[in-house]
């Protein structure tokens, strides 16, 4: 049965950027492995990890010498570290955190074939690196999950109690419930993240698009209420499924909560002091679109108390956003769009141009996710 599922989910879910976005190779001398077609760094590691299924899969880990966490990023659909490696660099410079990255089976230059199974075994030889390499302990590991990356950073979150925290990025409920609104799960669905997310008992924050057109806004929300402990959500109003990176108020509210597991001591005698919005979760650092219905319960959203406004886009930058940092055949829906911002009640930015430490210049240029990526591809 667990075959069938695989074989089912192989045919809706993955589709690797073709060709890769990046090469493989060892630097004569030192024996050491390197990516082309990105910068090389110095404070970068490449490596090839082995799975418990047979695979080879290639990871990055990007030491940060101020860092006391660790986020342990798994990426979206049609993506590969090859177009991930500049937003990985960013955000360990930006957090100061190490961050190790990776391919799934089949993606990038990894071996193997993508499927649900292969992934869950991807990031357990990843976080084993951590631990078993760099000796970074478990609660110093902050799991960061993004669209299908969703489903296997769940999945090792609700066998790891002592981890810090988790992050989920446009997350998905499961993978049947992005495209049908089913309200049972089914045992041939994958990621299903809807029942495995009340077992995390880490800090969860869940960033999400109000505008996702690929993955609703109704999952991230269903799974924020579903958290055993919950931080301040991040409800980008207008954002889309792949342009959260280009909204100030990303990097920001990511720094906020690093601060906030920074300053949280291990073990816990309670939960982080930034959680009020467990009875009251209308105080988000932004207002949320009402919202569609939800695939699971019909719920009816809070009227949105503010108007969208469009944020200009620097001219200097707007022939590079068109510069896509990978080879991939370009998705139905432009990722370089003008960048747009929503009102924030706590740090309101004054331009979206002027994006914290620039984070949002870097971004434009990549290319992370492609907006079909759920779209069966054959008919299932």
């Amino acid at each position: 049965m667990g075959a069938v599922t695989s074989s089912m989910a192989a045919k809706f879910a993955f589709f690797p950027p073709h060709p890769p976005s990046y090469g493989l190779e060892v630097v004569e001398g030192s024996g050491k492995l390197r990516l082309t077609c990105v910068p090389d760094r110095e404070n970068v590691d490449v490596l090839k990890l082995s799975t418990k299924r047979g695979n080879k899969v290639v990871a990055v880990y990007i030491k940060n010498p101020s860092a006391s966490l660790t986020l342990l990023y798994s990426h979206g659909n049609a993506a590969d570290l090859g177009q991930m490696y500049e937003l990985f660099c960013e955000l360990s410079l930006h957090l100061r955190v190490n961050l190790l990255g990776y391919d799934y089976s089949g993606y990038g230059q990894s071996s193997g074939k993508p499927s649900e199974q292969n992934t869950y075994a991807d990031i357990e030889a990843a976080y084993r690196c951590l631990v078993e390499k760099y000796g970074t302990k478990e609660e110093d590991v902050i799991l960061y999950g993004q669209s299908v990356g969703s489903g296997p950073t769940l999945d090792l979150a609700t066998r790891l109690p002592r981890l810090r925290a988790v992050v989920l990025h446009s997350p998905i409920l499961s993978g049947l419930r992005v495209m049908y609104p089913v309200k049972r799960t089914y045992w041939f669905d994958i990621y299903k993240n809807i029942d495995k997310i009340s077992f995390v008992k880490s800090p969860v924050l869940v960033i999400h698009g109000t505008a996702d057109d690929v993955v609703d806004w109704s999952h991230g929300k269903q799974l924020w209420d579903l958290c055993k402990e919950k931080y301040e959500p991040l409800w980008v109003k207008g954002g889309n499924h792949c342009d959260l990176e280009l909204y100030p108020q990303y990097i920001k509210h990511l720094k906020k909560f690093i601060s906030a597991i920074e300053k949280s001591l291990y073990p816990r005698s309670g939960p982080l002091p930034i959680t009020e919005q467990h009875e009251n979760p209308r105080n988000s650092t932004d207002f949320r679109e009402k919202a569609r219905s939800s695939t699971d319960h019909r719920e009816k959203s809070r009227p949105s108390i503010d108007h969208r406004e469009k944020a200009r886009l620097s001219t200097d930058r707007r022939d590079k956003s068109r510069i896509s940092t990978d080879k991939r055949e370009r998705s139905s829906k432009s990722f370089d769009r003008p960048e747009r911002v929503g009102n924030n009640t706590m740090d309101q930015p004054e331009k979206a141009r002027n994006s914290i430490d620039r984070f949002g210049d870097m971004v434009r240029s990549v290319r992370l996710c492609n907006i079909d990526c759920f779209k069966p591809a054959t008919t299932v």
